[in-house]
């Protein structure tokens, strides 16, 4: 384990974790990263998130680190007693499998909080308790009936967005009621079962364009073809074909890019004086713009952006964040060793949770953990003996 010097509010706090894929374990992460000792229930053959290729081959080292791992087989009973026995130790269960799946074995919220009155249990779940709660849900399968990606797409070409924002927000979303429900327990002495879920995650995620429609009776376009509010907010395509997107959101911001790209011509032209009267000109403002900057680089136009105070970005590629000067330079990035796969033992960056407590980030004090690695500790700590626990291995009930 590595020793930091950033916050741990949550130091002291128990987390047992059943969870795979993104969601519950990015419940788990957040908790962890804030300092809680969050430990990792896995089947012997370990989660099965580890051996997942393509895209989803970072999900389990990028959403695992700062956590013990054990390995318990619940479908034994042994394994089962030897689960709830962790969980007795327990602060906080967080969970996100199927309805009724953790009831058969005694690990449900009713079960374990008779004995444990002041347990908080998280459920993260594909849809909040009604009508679709038997639904067998994903992120892409919330996207499409949740209107994100109807959005994200083209006009009759729905697309998911590029990462999988709602089994990420829905474990974030998990971790903000754990919170809420410490500062009860701390009050009432008492805990309580928190759940959240990933279409109501994207439903909340669709409010603003719900109530766009509210406003105003038209349905949303997708981004791609939507009306937008601002005649400069978009992607051009500049020298060698390299892309950048600029913006200018106010009548000050306009007159400053003209003077920053030198188009006096449009700054003078009355018809372009306003933002609401811009958008209304703006085919025909994005078309001379386009031809204008075609001959430039991104790089010029960035500094001319940059200079004068202006939004714009340049169009990366994940792995181009690796070498982000910002992020380097702030800390933004942390080294995890892979657990898993043929580079595993290899260093590689990994991002951290986005905020800064008493002015550092919340780095990374436990690599992504092998498939049981503490369990020899964790069993101990109840009290096993060594002979014990190699008879738990021997009948394959722990790994």
């Amino acid at each position: 384990m590595r020793e930091g010097s950033t916050a741990q509010p949550l130091k002291g706090l128990r987390v047992i974790e059943f969870t795979h894929m993104v969601m519950g374990p990015t419940c788990g992460m957040v908790l962890a990263d804030l300092g809680a000792e969050v430990i990792k229930i896995e089947p012997l053959e370990g989660d099965r998130t580890r051996r997942l290729l393509g895209a989803g081959s970072g999900f389990f080292p990028m959403f695992n680190r700062n956590k013990k791992s054990i390995g318990i087989d619940l479908h034994n009973p042994a394994g089962a007693e030897l689960a709830r026995k962790l969980c007795g130790t327990a602060d906080v269960v967080a969970e996100n499998f199927k309805p009724d799946t953790m009831a058969k074995y005694g690990l449900d919220y009713a079960s374990l909080s008779a004995a444990n009155p002041k347990l908080i249990y998280a459920t993260c779940k594909g849809f909040l308790p009604g009508p679709y709660d038997h639904r067998t849900a994903l992120d892409e399968v919330v996207q499409m009936m949740g209107g994100l990606a109807y959005m994200t797409g083209r006009p009759g070409d729905p697309l998911r967005a590029g990462t999988s924002v709602n089994d990420i927000m829905g474990g974030l979303f998990g971790a903000i009621g754990v919170l809420g429900a410490l500062i009860q327990r701390g009050i009432t002495g008492k805990g309580m079962e928190v759940q959240s879920a990933l279409y109501e995650n994207n439903v909340f995620l669709m409010g603003q364009h719900m109530l766009q429609f509210a406003m105003t009776g038209k349905h949303p376009a997708p981004m791609p073809a939507r009306e937008s509010p601002w005649a400069v907010y978009d992607v051009f395509t500049v020298k060698d074909g390299e892309q950048i997107f600029l913006a200018a959101v106010s009548d000050a911001q306009w007159l400053m890019f003209c003077d920053a790209l030198g188009l006096a011509d449009l700054k003078a032209e009355p018809a372009l004086a306003t933002n609401n009267q811009r958008v209304h000109e703006r085919p025909r403002l994005l078309k001379t713009l386009r031809e204008r900057l075609a001959h430039r680089t991104a790089a010029e136009l960035a500094a001319a952006m940059e200079k004068s105070g202006l939004p714009f970005a340049p169009i990366r590629k994940p792995a181009d964040l690796l070498d982000d000067e910002h992020l380097l330079q702030t800390g933004g990035l942390a080294d995890v060793r892979l657990p898993d796969g043929d580079k595993a033992g290899q260093t590689v960056k990994t991002t951290l949770f986005p905020i800064t407590m008493e002015g550092s980030r919340l780095g990374v004090r436990m690599d992504p953990p092998r498939i049981g690695e503490h369990t020899a500790d964790l069993l101990a700590e109840l009290g096993y003996d060594t002979a014990r626990v190699a008879q738990l291995h021997s009948r394959n009930i722990v790994g």
